[in-house]
């Protein structure tokens, strides 16, 4: 049985993007799961967790069991951090956005954008883990010894191999949460017993960090379906933050959401749009 699943972050109104990926999800899968990723508390509000079962209402897209909500689960993301750290695969970091901008920024620094590793080699100090705010980062490189590059297969058939530059010491859990994006989401892909994962192309690179997580953590592998970007038809990507055309905001002016369900299934999309490849 394929499953997959719709994963939005309720930190504003659905646009067209978020509609093409459910409408698909929905149609891949024999079992369709929605999950709101709402771990990240400056950002998410209620409200749009309403306008997510809103939008998809309109559009004819039914979910298949309780909708799975992240910020409802730290003790399963708790679990799975301390299988990482019972190994030795994660560190705790203290550092803040200007410690790492100012590492980078030195003139024997690292070079490009990776972390720098400032808190890496830091004797574990549970007094000041106590004490002072910190998230938990990834040893890369120790995971990448432990588990070797991560590869996967995409829904049409195609491999994908990762790159040691493909690897960060990503953060897994952050100082404000129980858990970072790639944590959450592996632990909660397998928890939901997902065989598909449906999403942007834009979010093909997160993919090796998730893929590695798995191995580490012993989940199933999934498939990827990374599809085209809806954009503006200058190219210009859909964001929350850049006002895109929410689907409420079509709604109200009378389009039919089931209507632009099969439009979307079958590649259509509305004057001044265009699909684009990440």
């Amino acid at each position: 049985m394929n499953i997959t699943r719709f994963a939005p972050s309720p930190t504003g109104r659905l646009h067209l993007g978020h509609a093409y990926s459910a409408v698909l999800g929905r149609d891949r899968g024999e079992k369709f799961r929605l999950r709101i990723e709402d771990l990240d508390p400056t950002r998410c509000q209620p409200e749009y967790v309403d306008g997510i079962y809103e939008d998809l209402r309109w559009l004819g897209v039914d979910w298949d069991g309780k909708v799975l909500v992240q910020s409802e689960r730290a003790a399963e993301y708790q679990a799975a951090l301390e299988r990482l750290r019972e190994r030795g695969l994660v560190y705790p970091c203290f550092c803040t956005r200007a410690d790492i901008a100012a590492a980078l920024e030195a003139p024997h620094g690292p070079a490009g954008a990776h972390y720098p590793g400032t808190c890496r080699g830091l004797a574990d100090d549970p007094e000041r883990r106590a004490a002072q705010p910190h998230s938990w980062r990834l040893d890369a490189a120790k995971a990448l010894d432990l588990a070797g590059l991560p590869s996967w297969t995409e829904d049409d058939g195609r491999e994908f191999a990762s790159a040691c530059e493909d690897f960060d010491d990503a953060i897994l859990a952050r100082k404000d949460a129980p858990a970072a994006y790639h944590l959450a989401c592996v632990v909660d892909d397998a928890a939901s017993g997902v065989t598909t994962v449906v999403r942007a192309a834009d979010l093909r690179s997160s993919t090796p960090i998730q893929r590695l997580l798995q191995e580490l953590l012993g989940l199933p592998e999934p498939k990827y379906l990374h599809h085209s970007l809806v954009t503006h038809a200058d190219g210009r990507r859909l964001a929350k933050r850049d006002l895109a055309p929410t689907l409420a905001a079509m709604r109200e002016v009378g389009v039919d959401g089931r209507a632009l369900a099969r439009d979307l299934l079958a590649g259509k999309l509305p004057l001044g749009f265009a699909f684009a490849d990440a």
